[in-house]
């Protein structure tokens, strides 16, 4: 009798051990099922920012900025002045997605060819813009015609601008326009500084024995230290009133050197607002899409080419008038973590 009283409490414990094992087992799956079926509602509502750069889903009201109404800041808009050399595929392109953009008051294209645009092209730009413009307002498009071939042509000053914003572009790179429009909402809150997506940095070279040789830092060196004190003109908005002070006020002699070696006019801007400021850049995290092959960055000699132009500048100015810093600004409705 107490062998099968023995055996049946053994049973019985047995069976709770199954059971609280089952349970737990249960328990377990329930709470990867709900992560995985958490995991799959957040990429489906992602998926079209991962898939394609094409799709503008944000719409003017849906931005804030602190101590402003976005309808008013739209109203104004900004100007957008696109950089190009005979790639006109990569031009249509950039044109038409940047046409859709809610903010976007006129486009400027940098035209510094040898022979003035064809009225097939112009034609062309001007219908996608047209025909993409979204509401009331019909943005302008208009070509700047430089006689000279300069990368100073692209800061050129232009008297007919009707907003304070402008957005510096190249041809070759696309945002999409929410990230247009958050850049913008940005700038609107700080206009004398510059805003952009693309970082660069500069240190001081400690193995040359000088402590005024300074190194041009690329965008491993702004990954690594986490700060910045630039960024590139590629794609970033400033203030109107630098077009006149780098076309009127910045030494010439800084110029004529962007001019003779086709670089660093980039750098310039940077070193120019710096200057007049004396605050760093702020950079705007956002997605980027590069539809052109080459350009002067992917040529032999590029990084050592842009340290000379820091220490150049830096002599033309008498000080370093760049100014580090390590903040991002980071659009939170559209990152998992910031």
């Amino acid at each position: 009798m107490r062998g099968s009283l023995l055996i049946n409490r053994r049973g019985v414990q047995r069976f709770r051990q199954l059971a609280i094992g089952a349970a737990g087992s249960v328990k377990i799956k329930l709470l990867l099922c709900c992560c995985i079926v958490f995991m799959m509602l957040a990429l489906a509502g992602r998926a079209s920012d991962f898939m394609r750069w094409t799709k503008h889903d944000v719409i003017a009201d849906q931005l804030s900025v602190p101590g402003c109404v976005l309808d008013k800041i739209i109203q104004k808009g900004y100007a957008i002045v696109v950089n190009t050399w005979k790639r006109y595929d990569l031009l249509k392109q950039s044109i038409s997605h940047y046409s859709s953009c809610a903010g976007l008051d006129s486009i400027h294209i940098v035209w510094s060819e040898p022979n003035p645009p064809s009225e097939s092209l112009v034609e062309h730009l001007n219908h996608i813009l047209q025909s993409k413009s979204k509401g009331a307002r019909r943005a302008e498009l208009k070509f700047d015609i430089n006689k000279e071939d300069s990368l100073n042509n692209r800061f050129k000053e232009i008297k007919d601008l009707k907003t304070d914003a402008v957005f510096s572009i190249d041809d070759d790179v696309i945002f999409p326009c929410s990230s247009v429009e958050f850049a913008f909402s940005v700038w609107q809150s700080a206009p004398d500084n510059m805003v952009g997506f693309v970082p660069r940095s500069h240190w001081i070279d400690q193995l040359e024995g000088k402590k005024d040789y300074y190194v041009y830092g690329g965008w491993w060196s702004v990954w690594w230290t986490g700060t910045y004190s630039m960024v590139l003109s590629k794609a970033a908005f400033f203030h109107k009133k630098y077009l006149s002070l780098y076309s009127n006020e910045m030494p010439a002699s800084i110029r004529e050197y962007t001019t003779k070696n086709r670089n660093c006019e980039d750098i310039a801007m940077s070193f120019l607002v710096a200057n007049a400021t004396g605050a760093p850049p702020i950079w705007v995290k956002g997605k980027i899409f590069e539809i052109g092959s080459t350009g002067i960055s992917s040529l032999g000699g590029h990084s050592e080419r842009r340290t000379t132009c820091v220490n150049r500048f830096v002599a033309e100015y008498g000080r370093m008038p760049l100014v580090y810093t390590s903040v991002k600004t980071v659009d939170s409705r559209r990152a998992w973590f910031w």
